[in-house]
């Protein structure tokens, strides 16, 4: 029997692969009251043979880490959608968002304790990306969280 292989589906998570870097903006919020800047840092690797990448983040302000995560990508084909299982160091259990992609936009929402989420990874332009995390009670009315603008560094 032959292995299975990546679908083009699966195929345009590869857009998100490498090591990339980039100012935040954290809007006021219960977790950041102030606001402010801070910077990202984002490895994206490929795993299990291309059907998953495997993202590790790190944010960090006045060089000090303020946030870390992880994230696992994959494709759900019998849904026909994206999954992003997310971890992170405030210690709550694990989010599962999912969502598709417009273009080379991917939106994945979730629902969860706190309400609803909803991550915009734009990847329109060449060798960068803007990420935007938007907050909402009903999933409804959206305020955004926090957005990023990501370099690749390699």
């Amino acid at each position: 029997m032959e292995m299975p292989k990546p679908t083009d589906a699966h195929k345009k998570l590869e857009r998100l692969l490498g090591t990339w870097e980039g100012e935040e903006k954290m809007h006021p919020s219960p977790w950041s009251p102030q606001g402010g800047t801070a910077m990202g840092r984002v490895v994206n690797r490929p795993a299990l043979d291309g059907f998953n990448v495997i993202q590790e983040y790190e944010q960090k302000d006045k060089g000090k880490t303020t946030f870390l995560g992880h994230g696992v990508f994959e494709y759900n084909p019998k849904d026909s959608c994206y999954i992003m299982h997310w971890w992170d160091n405030y210690g709550s259990p694990g989010s599962k968002f999912q969502g598709n992609f417009d273009g080379n936009v991917l939106t994945l929402t979730n629902q969860g304790e706190m309400g609803h989420s909803r991550a915009i990874f734009d990847l329109r332009e060449p060798d960068a990306y803007a990420f935007k995390m938007d907050m909402s009670q009903d999933g409804k009315t959206w305020a955004t969280f926090m957005e990023g603008k990501y370099r690749k560094k390699s």
